[in-house]
């Protein structure tokens, strides 16, 4: 019997085995996509406990953990956390822990505890006061458990934080001033602002004309007209250049793809776009075609914009949000009240891309969905646009949110070997919330270098180590490093 989560977890042979722990296992971090607090960043916050850095607080905290406590039959109270003793609300996070079998939780929990703190004991009610004692005793005087000091023992080359276009990114900024400095606090790591311009596509959304006004107070220019809209879009997009962003993240329920009423491309589109954009802009309304029309013309414009600073384009599909409209009123957005859409992704992808391509201004693009059924549209929608003397310019994303366990993560690598180039992926990213999640980076490793070790043994590839070590290595850190330009 093997031990549980020892040295070789995950990996099933020799080969395996050899290519996780002589190659992978001590490559660096790039964490392209995460939702890490960039002032907590800044801050190089401590936690006073695992409540606080496992569960969070108020309405920023780890939703994956929140809803199945709630499928545990925990109190809210002990979930969110509003007033609750945080010993409690642990209390409440181990007795959900023997449920969790089979759960992806149960082992990042489990990592979490081993790589962080040196506990190898299985977290339920009867080990978690020991458990609860040591591991704050750690938080409390572990220099590695610091921000600065968890990016150092980890070896997080940089992570790609998740801000809106009309942010100050003052604190990208004290964190590169610290680095710069060179005296007291500061950490290697590259600390990288993404480009998630949501609120200004969203046009369909509540509050949109509010956001648009605090858009143009970040640019400086007074938005009432499309064409003022794409300046500040424009004056934004240099502004985080400026700050070393590498990558822009779009969050879509589903891909946009209207065009004119006559269906064209060109100034009767952008005329149409522009009536839409100063109807709604000044409390009007419009038909969902009109609506879908202005996504597409911003979207298409913004790759444009993208191609022409060597970022790359980052479209999350195929979530449904906040289902539970009377939590949502409670507790606000991304709290654990979403889930997989099933809206009908290749046609649009397919019309997005090319119109882009047309223009010949198609950047660096990943595609990620969180519905699986997508995953071989977009493999092969995306092969379509490949080219530019660009290695895998047009990238299958990572498994992402509810398909980022073993399965998920072995069945999208597979289908994308199937269709397309495996060792050019870009491989994992967190999109955590959470400062202790870099322990998924070895998960998803193990899992690769387990695909290839039984490929390898079974004979279907050749078990040339060489060759199988460097595309592990590119995979786990070298592809996104030259990927993202940083």
């Amino acid at each position: 019997m093997k031990k549980f989560m020892g040295k070789n977890f995950l990996l099933a042979n020799r080969t395996a085995r050899m290519l996780y722990h002589e190659a992978a296992a001590s490559e660096p971090i790039f964490d392209y996509h995460c939702h890490l607090p960039p002032k907590e960043i800044a801050d190089n916050r401590r936690f006073a406990n695992l409540a606080q850095v496992w569960l969070g607080e108020g309405n920023y905290g780890d939703h994956y953990k929140w809803r199945v406590m709630r499928a545990n039959g925990v109190d809210e109270k002990l979930i969110t956390g509003t007033g609750a003793d945080p010993y409690d609300r642990f209390l409440a996070w181990a007795d959900t822990m023997p449920k969790l079998l089979g759960n992806p939780l149960y082992h990042w929990t489990h990592l979490e505890l081993q790589r962080f703190f040196d506990i190898y004991e299985p977290l339920n009610r009867e080990s978690a006061p020991d458990i609860w004692k040591a591991a704050n005793e750690k938080l409390a005087e572990d220099p590695d458990l610091s921000v600065f000091g968890i990016f150092k023992k980890f070896n997080v080359y940089a992570v790609g934080t998740t801000d809106d276009p009309a942010d100050t990114l003052e604190w990208h900024e004290k964190t590169a001033a610290a680095k710069d400095a060179g005296g007291g606090p500061a950490t290697a790591t590259k600390v990288l602002p993404s480009f998630r311009p949501d609120k200004a596509i969203n046009i369909d959304k509540e509050g949109f004309a509010e956001y648009i006004a605090k858009l143009g107070q970040a640019s400086g220019i007074k938005i009432s007209n499309l064409a003022d809209l794409l300046n500040a879009l424009r004056s934004r997009i240099d502004f985080f250049d400026k700050h070393g962003c590498r990558a822009s993240d779009h969050g879509l329920e589903y891909i946009p793809f209207e065009t004119s009423g006559d269906g064209s491309t060109g100034a009767v589109w952008e005329k149409e776009a522009g009536e839409t954009f100063v109807k709604v802009l000044s409390g009007g309304k419009a038909e969902t075609r009109a609506m879908d029309s202005y996504k597409t013309f911003v979207l298409v414009f913004l790759a444009g914009l993208y191609a022409e600073k060597g970022w790359a384009m980052q479209l999350h599909i195929s979530a449904i949000r906040n289902n539970n409209t009377r939590m949502f009123k409670i507790l606000g957005p991304d709290t654990g009240f979403d889930a997989v859409y099933d809206h009908p992704a290749a046609a649009h992808l397919s019309g997005l891309l090319d119109t882009i391509e047309a223009a010949g201004k198609l950047p660096k693009t990943i595609l990620y969905s969180l519905n699986f059924k997508d995953f071989y549209s977009l493999a092969t929608i995306g092969g379509c646009f490949q080219g530019g003397g660009i290695p895998g310019k047009i990238q299958l994303g990572s498994s992402w949110w509810f398909l980022d366990h073993r399965d998920g993560m072995e069945d999208m690598m597979k289908l994308l070997a199937n269709t397309g180039l495996l060792s050019r992926f870009v491989g994992m990213l967190t999109d955590s919330r959470s400062f202790l999640s870099y322990p998924r980076h070895e998960y998803f490793r193990r899992i690769l270098c387990n695909i290839i070790g039984v490929w390898a043994e079974d004979g279907e590839i050749p078990r040339h180590i060489n060759l199988l070590k460097q595309m592990v290595r590119d995979i786990s850190f070298g592809n996104a490093r030259d990927y993202f330009g940083k």
